[in-house]
């Protein structure tokens, strides 16, 4: 059983990438900008263009072009990026660390502060408590990000000086040796704990920018599904039977509250992932996001459907992981 949904999964994996692929480089290709002419220059000819658009690819049928890009993709090139001159999946591989970095540590504060304010908010429904929970969750879905990123900039950096604004470590600040690409463990491993520290200042600012609008989802669902499975008959007898109500609300509710908040995990892996092209453009983070960023402007083809298919992957691969873990805290959908 669990063979055949992995295999399903994949499947499903593959046919998600090939939609993808097609629907970006469609795309791709209306953009007005012609990205031969831009690296060529105003004052290549025309014939110097047709040159540069051949080596580049872009010549010929869109179906031809197509054909060639996934003829490279099956062997694993992603094609060579107009702007950096680089490989994309060089790129990739460069830029995709201090994202997964940001995304990691957004998803962990928006858990960390999301589900006790909702269980909280459940428990001591209709208390202060409750109010701010409430408070909260409709603050974070209203504010934009782009504006919540703006006033963090303005307050943590420009009014306290407390944050830094842009990179990964202050100037003068070495990275630690690679392994993982993140900064933080990679410092921890290296035993360089001034680093980590400074690693950590610098990650504060993005990474709650980030989590912002999700931890306002988190609370909003966590609240409501535990308000659900405290009215019923199992939490009455387990009330019945003498149990405190801190034993009721986290041997007995909490689990089963858990359920529609994993359902959306992995839907928030992929709004965290896209939503660092917007927070790591404003506050200058270098990430895969700052990079497609760039790429969209210059018209960069091969780095925009490359980023593209990597966040696809990741957010596909993400929730496949959320339907397996179900299991794991439903024992009945285990049984099912």
């Amino acid at each position: 059983m669990i063979a055949q949904f992995v295999l399903r999964r994949l499947l499903g994996l593959l046919a998600v990438l090939a939609a993808i692929s097609v629907m970006t480089f469609v795309l791709a290709r209306v953009v007005p900008k012609d990205p031969a002419r831009l690296i060529a220059g105003p004052r290549a000819n025309q014939q110097a263009v047709e040159a540069l658009r051949e080596r580049l690819g872009l010549s010929g049928t869109l179906a031809e072009q197509y054909i060639r890009y996934v003829s490279g993709l099956l062997r694993g090139d992603l094609g060579l990026s107009f702007s950096t001159k680089r490989p994309v999946l060089q790129d990739i591989q460069t830029f995709l660390p201090a994202t997964a970095e940001l995304t990691i540590a957004a998803l962990l504060i928006s858990l960390l502060i999301g589900l006790p304010i909702g269980i909280a908010s459940a428990a001591w429904k209709d208390s202060p408590l409750d109010y701010a929970g409430r408070f909260l969750s409709t603050l974070g879905l209203s504010l934009p990000p782009f504006w919540v990123a703006l006033v963090g900039q303005l307050v943590g950096y420009y009014l306290l000086s407390l944050l830094p604004v842009g990179g990964r470590l202050s100037q003068g600040v070495s990275p630690p040796p690679t392994v993982t690409g993140f900064y933080v463990l990679d410092s921890a491993l290296a035993g360089q704990w001034a680093t980590m520290i400074n690693a950590l200042w610098h990650l504060v600012l993005p990474a709650f920018v980030l989590s912002f609008g999700v931890i306002a989802v988190f609370v909003r669902i966590t609240r409501a599904s535990m308000l659900d499975v405290l009215h019923h008959d199992y939490i009455r007898v387990a009330r019945a039977k003498g149990l405190t109500e801190r034993a009721v609300v986290l041997r007995h509710a909490v689990r089963n509250a858990l359920i529609p908040v994993l359902t959306i995990l992995g839907l928030q892996v992929g709004l965290l992932m896209s939503g660092s092209f917007l927070i790591e453009s404003i506050l200058q983070w270098p990430g895969l996001g700052l990079y497609a960023a760039n790429a969209l402007l210059a018209a960069d083809y091969n780095a925009t459907m490359g980023v593209t298919l990597v966040l696809a992957t990741i957010y596909t691969v993400a929730n496949a992981l959320v339907d397996l873990a179900y299991g794991l805290v439903d024992p009945r959908l285990r049984t099912a």
